[in-house]
């Protein structure tokens, strides 16, 4: 069995009728395949002893499933997206952790959904300028500290719209996981921001195309920005809100959350303040805060780069990237070709012998660190 024929099947097993996405997981798990689930349509009583009657009917009846599919796999061909199956190589590993995880996901995007660190930042829809501050210092200070981070978030108003934004800034990756499929943006307004992410990060979900943004597909988008995540960050909620379920399946995944305290008696404060004061979250106030609680390695850990003056035999050129970095840490490689007057084909060579001589440091975005 090819890929390609995984893929298809699998997208129609996701379309079945007659039962939930649960049961079309646990047969998944019993078979090993969803190929091996459409095999088995006409014999499911014999290998799933527990099957209900209905179940046994519904697996009979797979025509209107496997047109559809036939459509989606269209789709995406033309589209450029990726199926991810619960079986691939570049699935979230994270995500197969969790007893609820998609049988498949599209991905359209450039990040690997299995870096070494993920994390998610969610909240309040109605993001005050006190949450904008707290990302934009939380985020520039990562950047600083830890910049191999893939950052997730739902895509929006608020706070995760704001999260991706300031990722983008930085130079960080960032992964938005949407409750519809990917033949549209929601909301609208956020359709810019989105288009930058598929060049730095990606966009994914569990919807195939022409799934429309329904409340309930936003719960359940929350149980993969939960599982795919390391930790959990909530910086802004009210009482209620899908912030909160997000850390609760966060919790219920044993993973850790965090939660960034609010002035008192204000109400996108009083969810996080909640958490922190139950013990449900634990509480930050900066970067360094959150490294520390999780135990990542900083920068400031890593080995420290090869001394400079064992490298006396900088060329002119090299020494010009060198002293430019050493103004302004941290440059794009356009940016950096722009001020030093480089072509990007010739610099790019300059980075590779900088990078060999322990000198700079690749990280996401095409930027480019001055170590030690």
């Amino acid at each position: 069995m090819n890929n390609a024929d995984e893929t298809y099947y699998s997208i129609a097993l996701s379309r079945m009728v007659g039962f939930n996405q649960q049961m079309a997981l646990q047969l998944y798990q019993e078979l090993g395949s969803s190929k091996a689930v459409y095999d088995h349509r006409n014999d499911i009583g014999d290998v799933v002893p527990d099957a209900t009657p209905r179940l046994r009917e519904a697996m009979k009846n797979w025509g209107d499933a496997l047109h559809r599919a036939a459509a989606e796999m269209e789709f995406v061909t033309k589209n450029n997206i990726r199926v991810l199956t619960l079986g691939d190589a570049d699935y979230p590993q994270r995500l197969c952790e969790c007893p609820d995880a998609p049988l498949l996901l599209y991905y359209k995007g450039s990040a690997d959904l299995n870096q070494r660190y993920v994390l998610n930042i969610v909240g309040t829809r109605h993001c005050t300028t006190y949450g904008q501050d707290l990302i934009r210092r939380f985020i520039t200070d990562l950047r600083m500290l830890c910049p191999q981070v893939l950052i997730v978030s739902g895509l929006a108003y608020g706070i995760d719209v704001c999260a991706h934004s300031n990722a983008l800034e930085q130079g960080f990756e960032t992964v938005g996981v949407l409750a519809h499929g990917l033949d549209q943006i929601y909301p609208y307004a956020h359709r810019d921001i989105a288009a930058k992410m598929l060049s730095q990060g990606g966009l994914l979900t569990e919807y195939m195309s022409q799934t429309e943004a329904l409340p309930n597909n936003f719960r359940q988008r929350n149980r993969i920005v939960a599982g795919i995540s390391d930790a959990t960050i909530l910086v802004e909620s009210a009482i209620k809100g899908g912030g909160l379920i997000t850390c609760r399946i966060a919790q219920e995944y044993g993973r850790d959350v965090f939660a960034f305290p609010g002035a008192v008696g204000m109400p996108f404060s009083e969810g996080c303040n909640k958490m922190i004061r139950n013990n449900t979250a634990a509480l930050i106030t900066s970067a360094n805060d959150f490294l520390e609680n999780m135990g990542w390695q900083t920068l400031k850990q890593q080995p420290e780069a090869v001394e400079r003056q064992l490298f006396p035999d900088l060329t002119p050129q090299e020494q010009q990237v060198v002293s430019l970095l050493q103004q302004t840490n941290d440059l794009q490689l356009n940016i950096l070709s722009v001020k030093t007057n480089i072509p990007i084909g010739q610099l790019t060579a300059l980075l590779f012998q900088l990078e060999m001589k322990g000198v700079v440091k690749p990280l996401a975005g095409g930027t480019y660190h001055l170590l030690a």
